[in-house]
């Protein structure tokens, strides 16, 4: 079970990571070995022993740490050893959890320190690839006979909550909740969370109606939502050249949907939807995002889980409630393994969000949206040749002008100095 509500949180001084130019925690060595974590410490202003290396510099020396007054020692003990770690990081860098420092620390000793960085992202983001392609694929084969998205959408985050519920029982909470939060950090999470939700239902109707490739074709004009819903929520002006990237991207989606053989407007209808609240989502998550501490992508995207089963099972319950009983003998027929899929496949969805959060943790926004292009050009391509899904070539125009768009739109935020909002659906 997730961790209760806590009526304040408080973090022992010394106890995390800070973020930008900051003195990380004092790690003091005992006379007789093993590693220990002290308080944070100030950086000395002269360090004659001083190690750099790139934007890291280390710098040590001996004191005593007992009250001023130096412990009796053993015949061939030292004085412990404090090293002072002061960090430099760019605004595209950020420090990662403890867990992904410890799974660094491990390719590090496959591939070098120097190349790790870049493999562990790489490995991220071909992860996040697989699983997105792999819950693409099942989902629409469940649909194929079970169409009830609402309960589908149920079930994804349902799953979602009992692999953090399992993980946190089981000690790992760096991989799950983290900690408890307080009831002004729920309320806090609770706008963006809520986005999440309505727009997974919103973008699993589409799914359920037309094909993934003419879902993933209109869900490409999300950015043209973001730039509105700046503007309106946040007041933020967007440049000229970036709004004319957005002409291409609205141009194409046009395009497609008009040649898409599988077009229907309940499918265009709910991936409009998702771009809708999925721009709310990002929006407010600017707005709302910065006040909570101590609390990482994995442990945020938990708690998003959480609030939205709290939205989507009485949905499901409320819309297909009356019809799930037939639908699931249905499906029993037509899939003996249908339990399994459905559980396989909301695993595969927390999954690959739990993966896309975490490279979002890892690289720039800018950089996570190219990935974001690249993502729907694998999944347009596998969903098309698994399912034999025939395109008409304006279709194939519409969807290839519709990404190109976005990439450009993506480039165009780059140059202007923008950060582009990210998107993880």
């Amino acid at each position: 079970m997730p961790p209760a509500l806590a009526p304040k949180a408080t973090a022992a001084p010394g106890a995390s990571l800070q973020r930008l130019p900051h003195t990380v925690a004092a790690r003091t060595r005992p006379p007789f070995g093993g590693w220990r974590i002290g308080g944070l410490d100030p950086p000395p202003t002269k360090a004659p022993n001083c190690l750099r290396w790139g934007s890291l510099t280390l710098s040590l020396s001996r004191r005593f740490l007992n009250s001023g007054r130096p412990p009796p020692l053993a015949p061939r003990a030292r004085p412990p050893l404090t090293l002072n770690v002061s960090l430099s990081l760019s605004p595209s860098l950020s420090l990662h959890s403890p867990t992904q420092n410890t799974t660094l620390s491990v390719v590090a000793k496959v591939v070098g320190p120097a190349a790790a960085p870049k493999v562990l992202t790489l490995t991220f983001v071909a992860a996040w690839y697989a699983l997105n392609v792999g819950f693409n694929l099942l989902n629409k084969t469940i649909f194929g006979y079970f169409p009830f998205p609402w309960t589908v959408s149920a079930v994804h985050v349902v799953v979602g909550l009992a692999y953090c519920s399992a993980a946190y029982a089981l000690g790992a909470k760096k991989a799950s909740f983290g900690r408890a939060i307080t009831k002004d950090e729920f309320k806090t999470l609770l706008g963006p969370a809520s986005m999440h939700a309505v727009g997974h239902i919103a973008a699993n109707l589409s799914f359920a109606a037309v094909a993934i490739s003419l879902t993933h074709t209109i869900k490409t004009l999300e950015p043209a939502f973001n730039v509105l819903l700046s503007k309106a929520i946040l007041g933020t002006s967007t440049p000229p050249a970036v709004m004319a990237t957005l002409l291409p991207i609205m141009g194409g989606v046009a395009l497609a949907s008009a040649s898409d053989l599988s077009f229907n407007w309940t499918g265009f209808i709910g991936a409009m939807v998702s771009n809708l609240t999925f721009g709310f989502r990002a929006v407010w998550s600017k707005k709302a995002m910065g006040s909570i501490k101590n609390l990482d992508s994995t442990a945020i995207y938990a708690w998003t889980t959480l609030i939205s089963v709290l939205i989507c099972v009485p949905a499901a319950a409320i819309f297909e409630g009356p019809a799930l009983k037939a639908g699931v003998e249905a499906a029993l027929k037509a899939n003996p393994n249908f339990w399994w899929a459905l559980g396989g496949v909301g695993l595969l969805y927390h999954l690959y969000n739990q993966f896309a959060f975490n490279t979002l943790s890892r690289i720039s926004p800018v950089s996570h949206g190219v990935c974001n292009v690249v993502k729907r050009i694998v999944i347009i391509g596998t969903s098309v040749a698994f399912f034999g899904t025939s395109l008409t070539l304006n279709a194939k125009v519409g969807t290839a002008v519709a990404i190109l768009g976005t990439y450009l739109y993506t480039e165009a935020v780059a140059r202007a100095g923008k950060p582009a909002a990210p998107k993880l659906a």
